[in-house]
């Protein structure tokens, strides 16, 4: 797997669109990187930049766009909301798939090394990067910022991890390190006090408050038995948050780090916030992400507000999204376009939905074109997304009458089906691809001819594996459809009968071509596997479709 890591520098110049410009051409300039989002802030004055790459490649495009900040920016005369120290005020690493937390790490300290070295920024690691976890917290190494950095700089335990234990007053410093996915989200309040918005900081991050005697803004800090204050935890964990007032837009927001979203998800931050503001008679009235969200937050989300409206959660991906984006009114303050701001979406390649990109009547103009792709075994994925449709169409309309969690969890499996096929429609294509460019590979020598042979191995092998994992979905399907069909909303038992026509043809079509491209493929245990539990699947497929259209009575 092709070793990918995301970087995510925040610079601190969030006003001036051609010097931002300026930074990101230097990002750009690499080969080997793609720029995914700019989300540059006007009253924070501060931009976060979202870009990938393979490690290589994204740290000579983090050096040269900090080398650029620092010329551009001059921290002298920077003024703004967001905590800062530097020009490049904290520049993260976080691993995406082929690489480990350790080993991207070690690029963060790479990194800054030679930022250190060759640009004498005075740099501190942070999160993983850090070995000294006494200071591996960005808010503590920030701490003063970058007005109480020079004397910070000559304290013999703040000295920098790499670079001049100098005060550089133009640039600052600069926190460079390696930590897992961050989400920075914002909730807007209907107020303009900055005191209220930190109480209800203050009550929802992991940190909490300090605890004191009495009034709890003037009272007498308590102190445990080695003199330290005493903290009372907020109620969410892996949280960070303070309350701010954006002249921008004229509001007061608790703006959150929530730095593990597995722990505390996107909506439980935000149902969190509106349950404290409340208490302090205070309206959340919407809230916004800084930089790029993974689409499994969203998709949560969006489930999450349907089961608390008691509505089935088995819609499409785009409608979780939007009910998510309205819920938390996500577009308050600007527009929210999932496709710029969700990260699958700005990584996915055009290639991978070539045909379910394309109109009903497109896809059929171009199965009956002259090309021999998309053939059957596309045809066959799609049939299983329609049949598995249908599925979480009437497990949706049941359970607007009846027992809507049963069949909420119903059309959320289906949904999950149609998905899935969805997918193998374009890898089908793909796969048949693979094939014919295996074949056209030159075997004029012994070594080419024993590559052209590795390739159409793979190539084959791959070319039955899509097809079986039809089958196995389509049939998987079938369980939900029966269901349906048994139980489901009477009015909708000929669309149940409908779904397993589909289900069971994408089976049946899906095993021809796991037949036809095993004739390809060299005869071993993984083919012969292959074709003896294909053709069980193909019999308990015909077996399901005769229950289902018995159970609705149209089998006569």
């Amino acid at each position: 797997m092709t070793s990918i890591i995301e970087c995510v520098p925040n610079f601190s110049e969030g006003r001036d669109s051609q010097l931002i410009q300026s930074i990101t051409a230097e990002i750009e300039s690499v080969e080997g990187v793609r720029l995914l989002n700019v989300d540059p802030g006007k009253a924070t004055n501060r931009t976060v930049v979202t870009f990938v790459g393979n490690p290589e490649a994204v740290i000579e495009a983090a050096f040269r766009s900090i080398r650029k900040a620092g010329e551009l920016i001059d921290m002298r005369r920077h003024t703004g909301e967001h905590p800062r120290m530097g020009a490049t005020d904290v520049c993260p690493l976080i691993p995406v798939s082929g690489i480990t937390m350790e080993e991207t790490a070690q690029w963060a300290q790479k990194l800054a090394e030679r930022v250190g070295r060759e640009l004498a920024i005075p740099v501190y690691l942070y999160e993983a990067a850090q070995e000294n976890k006494s200071r591996s917290n960005l808010s503590v190494i920030r701490a003063g910022e970058y007005e109480g950095f020079a004397e910070k700089i000559s304290r013999p335990e703040w000295k920098p991890d790499f670079g001049p234990s100098v005060f550089d007053e133009k640039r600052g410093a600069t926190v460079i390190g390696a930590r897992d996915f961050l989400v920075a989200y914002n909730v807007n309040l209907n107020t303009t006090s900055v005191r209220r918005a930190n109480s209800i900081a203050f009550d929802v991050r992991e940190a909490g408050r300090i605890k004191r005697t009495g009034d709890p803004i003037h009272g007498e800090i308590v102190k445990d038995e080695k003199g330290l204050p005493v903290m009372m935890p907020g109620s969410l964990k892996s949280v960070k948050a303070i309350g701010w007032y954006i002249k921008e837009y004229e509001i007061a927001q608790i703006s959150m780090n929530l730095t593990n979203i597995s722990i505390t998800p996107l909506h439980i931050a935000f149902d969190e916030v509106c349950r404290k503001a409340e208490a302090r008679g205070i309206r959340v009235t919407g809230s916004e992400l800084v930089g790029l969200i993974p689409l499994q937050s969203l998709l949560d989300a969006g489930e999450y507000f349907l089961k608390k409206q008691q509505r089935s959660a088995g819609v499409s991906e785009k409608e979780l999204i939007r009910i998510a984006v309205l819920t938390m009114g996500l577009d308050e303050l600007a527009p929210f376009k999932p496709e710029e701001r969700i990260i699958e979406y700005l990584l996915k390649s055009p290639a991978d939905e070539k045909l379910v990109s394309l109109s009903l009547s497109d896809f059929a103009d171009e199965t009956a074109s002259e090309s021999p792709a998309p053939g059957g075994g596309s045809v066959a994925a799609y049939l299983g997304a329609l049949g598995a449709g249908l599925g979480a169409m009437v497990a949706n309309l049941t359970a607007q009458k009846k027992d809507w969690e049963l069949f909420s969890d119903w059309a959320v499996k289906a949904s999950g089906y149609k998905k899935e096929l969805i997918s193998l429609v374009d890898a089908d294509t793909k796969a048949f691809e693979a094939i014919l460019h295996a074949r056209s590979l030159p075997k004029g020598t012994e070594s080419e001819k024993s590559i052209r042979s590795v390739a159409l191995e793979e190539a084959n092998l791959r070319a039955i594996e899509v097809p079986f994992r039809v089958m196995q979905v389509a049939l998987l399907s079938m369980d939900m459809i029966k269901l349906m069909a048994a139980d489901g909303n009477p009015n909708s038992k000929s669309d149940a009968g409908v779904a397993a026509l589909c289900a069971r043809s994408a089976v049946m079509g899906a095993y021809l071509n796991v037949c036809i491209n095993a004739t390809g493929a060299s005869p071993d245990k993984r083919i012969s596997g292959f074709l003896s539990e294909g053709k069980k699947m193909q019999a308990e497929a015909i077996r399901k479709e005769k229950e289902i259209l018995d159970l609705i009575g149209l089998n006569a």
